[in-house]
């Protein structure tokens, strides 16, 4: 079977089986649609939290990323891992004792304010649509290539499916569909990494082969990784680091507290029976995200190894003898393999001939290194000819290492799913802030649960609409994208949940002032530099002496860090100025902090 009618087969199936579970666990309540009824099992729940939590940005992007990267790529592995269990051992068992099941409403509740519930939903809003954008990014660039559309038609594709189970299936169809979409995208991360890994050292866990011998030269494969990059003037892949120790600090930060703060993650909690089961599923959840960011470092090293062995014959030749500026040893255009041709077609490869000899060269054309720059110029190079999308290295791995057909089709079926699952989950977060947290409780008090269902699926549609408008013009690349929502949640949401858990005293005034402060910052810092909603041409960096990064040096999709601080500053300050915290919250806050019989708390003291 070809390799297009394979493709076609495998995504038809997930896809078919993904809406089959929509249609089968459509949603008949509200408890259904936000919650799914508060039934599900902490293992299937562990699986579809880590579903929702790997997108497209970990699946598509992050080893794409550490591949460009290096070893300074792995402060996304450390900024999202770490995000997940601050989260997870921290704040998730208190709000599920809080007994509020988004975000806004826990907000509205502790600090007794309808104010402050309503600018936590536009916290959230800012910052789960700028993730879908991220996410829409990863449907368009799976979707062109393997169903051989362009870049728009894969994005309108995405839209059409994910509204198919987000609309009619709620949390309960979401969550189902998430533990599908687990069992797809991680076959299809992990199984060519075994075959990659056995190709080349022999050893089929990935996660060793990275430290194995690489094959039987007698040197370890990141050595072998380390010779290649830098005789084409590459920075050395083990010890890169792209930015300065500050910004590396920041933007893990960012990330971390990022993730802690990110309302659709949040929801998950509230889907499992008691206070132990959200422990468990969140222990689960952690589980099966090892298994992918475990392996995501092998993955990177060896997709950026297979792709200078394809365009130079030298990486696989004696490395005492070889040499990489060798005419003969540079890959004839015209005999490109067709893996190559294919991604063309998508836009995100492209090879532009600066020197006409009609042979590919790839190597880094803006090197510091006198000496490759000299064999550069006495070769006849007149600079790099290849760019490569980071975005495509996952998804084009198994094809650069020339795996069985199937292998390829389920690596489509795994990005996609990734992809899905979190703008699923997303799109629900928005759903419950829209319907729930500010028509029902504050505009429409007197709106039925069907009304309230319409609301919400009204809200899910313009959401997807938006995020699929903002995908075929994102700001960044995926993961830089999924990095700009991080930095806007961090700034906003997290110090908010973190305060009304830890400090009974914060009051209303302190929580709505700092989240503003927070959200208003980064978001400034970030449209300066981007564009004003991410449009091109609206930058503007001028008010700020023209300078990128221009706060010491700090790059905007690590800003989050600093807005939280500006959040955490200014609440503190407000807080002391402004009338203390009603008695009745500061006993709720004690009674929710005590670990004894998590007592359902009904929210009933709400001014």
């Amino acid at each position: 079977m070809s390799l297009q009618a394979m493709t076609y087969l495998v995504v038809g199936i997930t896809f078919a089986i993904y809406i089959g579970i929509a249609i089968w666990a459509r949603a008949g309540s509200t408890s259904e649609f936000y919650v799914a009824g508060g039934g599900v099992h902490p293992v299937l729940n562990g699986m579809a939290t880590g579903a929702d939590w790997m997108s497209a940005a970990s699946f598509i992007s992050m080893a794409g990323l550490i591949a460009n990267m290096g070893y300074g790529g792995s402060l996304f592995l450390m900024g999202w891992t770490g995000g997940y269990v601050l989260l997870a051992m921290l704040l998730a068992p208190y709000l599920r004792k809080f007994g509020k099941f988004t975000v806004p409403q826990f907000v509205g509740d502790r600090y007794y304010s309808k104010g402050a519930s309503s600018v936590a939903v536009l916290c959230l809003l800012a910052a789960s649509l700028t993730y879908i954008i991220g996410q829409m990014t990863g449907v368009g660039v799976a979707f062109s290539r393997f169903l051989g559309v362009s870049n728009t038609v894969g994005i309108f594709i995405g839209m059409g499916i994910v509204f198919m189970y987000a609309v009619f299936g709620g949390m309960k169809g979401i969550t189902y569909t998430q533990v599908a979409q687990y069992c797809v995208l991680i076959l299809a991360y992990t199984i060519p990494a075994i075959f990659i890994s056995l190709q080349l050292t022999g050893n089929p866990l990935p996660q060793l082969g990275l430290g194995s011998e690489y094959l039987d030269t007698g040197h370890s494969l990141l050595n072998k990784v380390d010779q290649v990059v830098t005789e084409l003037g590459f920075t050395k892949y083990t010890t890169n680091v792209r930015m300065s120790l500050l910004n590396q600090f920041v933007y893990t930060v960012s990330l971390m507290i990022g993730t802690a703060g990110l309302p659709h993650v949040i929801i998950r909690f509230f889907t499992v029976p008691k206070v132990k089961d959200a422990r468990m599923s969140a222990g689960w959840a952690l589980v099966f995200i090892a298994i992918l960011y475990t392996t995501a470092p092998a993955v990177a090293a060896m997709a950026r190894l297979n792709l200078h062995a394809t365009v130079n014959k030298a990486v696989l030749q004696d490395r005492a003898t070889a040499d990489f500026f060798a005419a003969e040893n540079q890959l004839v255009y015209d005999e490109r393999p067709d893996w190559m041709k294919r991604w063309e077609v998508t836009g995100l490869l492209k090879f532009k001939d600066l020197n006409g000899d009609g042979r590919i060269q790839y190597y880094n054309d803006k090197t510091k290194d006198a000496g490759v720059a000299a064999k550069a110029a006495a070769a006849g190079w007149q600079g790099s000819e290849l760019s490569v999308n980071r975005d495509i290295m996952v998804l084009a791995n198994p094809e650069i290492a020339m795996l069985p057909n199937w292998v390829i089709a389920l690596v489509a079926a795994g990005g996609l799913a990734a992809a899905l699952s979190t703008a699923a989950g997303l799109l629900l977060a928005i759903s419950s802030a829209i319907s729930h947290d500010l028509l029902k409780d504050m505009w429409m008090p007197d709106l039925s649960e069907k009304g309230e269902l319409m609301a919400g699926k009204i809200a899910m549609a313009c959401s997807i609409v938006v995020a699929g408008y903002l995908g075929l013009n994102p700001p960044d690349f995926a993961a830089g994208t999924v990095a700009i929502a991080f930095g806007l949640a961090a700034s906003s949401i997290f110090p908010c949940l973190m305060m009304g858990i830890f400090n009974k005293k914060m009051n209303k005034e302190g929580a709505i002032a700092g989240m503003l402060a927070g959200l208003g910052i980064t978001m400034i810092y970030v449209f300066a530099h981007k564009g004003i909603f991410f449009i091109k041409g609206t930058e503007f960096l001028g008010m700020f002496g023209g300078k990128p990064n221009f706060f010491l040096g700090i790059e905007p999709n690590a800003f989050g860090a600093i807005g939280a601080l500006v959040n955490f500053f200014v609440a503190y300050v407000v807080s002391k100025m402004t009338p203390a915290c009603p008695e009745h919250i500061t006993h709720m806050v004690e009674d929710v902090r005590i670990p004894r019989g998590a007592k359902a708390v009904d929210g009933t003291h709400a001014h």
